[in-house]
């Protein structure tokens, strides 16, 4: 299938991330790919794991341990500013989600198929000419790392790629559907942590000013830093959207805040699945990854009511406490599907510039 995918590939480069490219900044209006070469070397499945709880019976839910490590050949430029550059490598390592939806009684049995990953995944890019694309205007704010950022989101939950295999699925639905729920994060406190902070050249053991970097998906928090304190009190609650469960983790890493490069702290991975039984989780969990140090988390699973009925009673609930309304705690969600547009005027500017 390799070759087949690599045409695939292709075209998503060519009719999707290179129009996305040229929309998202004045100076890469001109942005072109001229050679795509995924390479011979095909994708590896290491794992495969199949859901049969949680899931709906016109479902099949695949997750795949996915290993990619490709010489490939991609060029690309910028005309305006005789910019080029290219990738001869890409590595990719992660989980990524296959969604076979709806099944339906005739050939071939499954509507569409959706993939995309439920966690940003380890990704590689050997660059050749990076340093004269990062010198185009308006460019020269970006780095390697941010790039492989932006990369990576568009691969991500609730990014995904959505692919009809008949004419009669609602496409719409599948690619953009509805959340299965809210995640409310209350990020408390820790306790224990470890001083990263010395002096007189590391002989004299100081405090940390620890901050969190929380992920669901594709949507990160960070919190505020606390200075010169190993047990900072925080006290910030987050909203993160959940789509896919089971599967999906909440992931938070602790970092203490340095001029050159912060420290780690310990991380924490929980499963939604958890918290979604439980509905509330309020609890000091042990940070992974170092010697010591705990956090202290309280986390709520809303559900998403079709109809407003009980819109007052949410209300109510978020104005009894004074502390949480004033972070901006959500009653409702409203979901706007853009279809379609007609009769827009012409773009001149465009113009201007094809003719220039």
């Amino acid at each position: 299938m390799w070759p087949f995918i690599c045409q695939f590939i292709e075209k998503l480069f060519r009719e999707t991330i290179e129009p996305a490219v040229r929309g998202a900044n004045n100076h890469l209006s001109t942005f072109s790919f001229t050679k795509i070469d995924i390479g011979h070397q095909p994708l590896r499945i290491n794992g495969v794991k199949v859901y049969t709880e949680n899931v709906d019976k016109r479902q099949i839910i695949l997750d795949l341990q996915i290993s990619f490590v490709g010489n490939c050949e991609i060029d690309l430029e910028i005309k305006r500013y005789f910019c080029r550059a290219g990738v001869k490598s890409i590595q990719i390592h992660g989980t990524m989600r296959v969604i076979l939806e709806p099944l339906i009684g005739d050939m071939p049995l499954i509507g569409a198929l959706s993939l995309f990953f439920l966690r940003k995944p380890l990704l590689e890019i050997n660059w050749t000419g990076l340093t004269n694309l990062l010198d185009v205007p308006g460019l020269n704010g970006l780095s390697d790392t941010i790039i492989l950022d932006i990369i990576s989101n568009y691969l991500v939950l609730p990014n995904r790629i959505t692919v009809p295999l008949v004419s009669e699925v609602q496409i719409a639905q599948l690619r953009f559907p509805i959340p299965k729920g809210v995640l409310r994060i209350h990020f408390i406190e820790a306790q224990d942590l470890e001083g990263k902070d010395t002096y007189l050249k590391g002989i004299v053991k100081g405090k940390s000013d620890p901050y969190g970097i929380i992920r669901v998906g594709n949507q990160i928090f960070q919190s505020k830093v606390i200075k010169e304190n190993l047990n900072p009190k925080w006290n910030e609650v987050y909203e993160a959207l959940v789509y896919e469960h089971p599967g999906q983790e909440l992931e938070i890493e602790l970092f203490d805040e340095d001029p050159d490069k912060d420290d780690f702290l310990g991380s924490l991975m929980i499963d939604l699945i958890e918290v979604e039984k439980e509905r509330l989780l309020d609890e000091w969990f042990t940070l992974d990854e170092v010697s010591k140090g705990k956090l202290h988390l309280k986390l709520e699973w809303l559900t998403l009511m079709p109809t407003a009925d009980n819109l007052d009673q949410v209300l109510t609930s978020i104005r009894a406490d004074k502390d949480q309304a004033n972070d901006g705690l959500s009653s409702a969600l409203l979901i706007l599907y853009l279809d379609s547009a007609r009769n827009l005027p012409v773009s001149y500017v465009l113009m201007d510039t094809l003719l220039s």
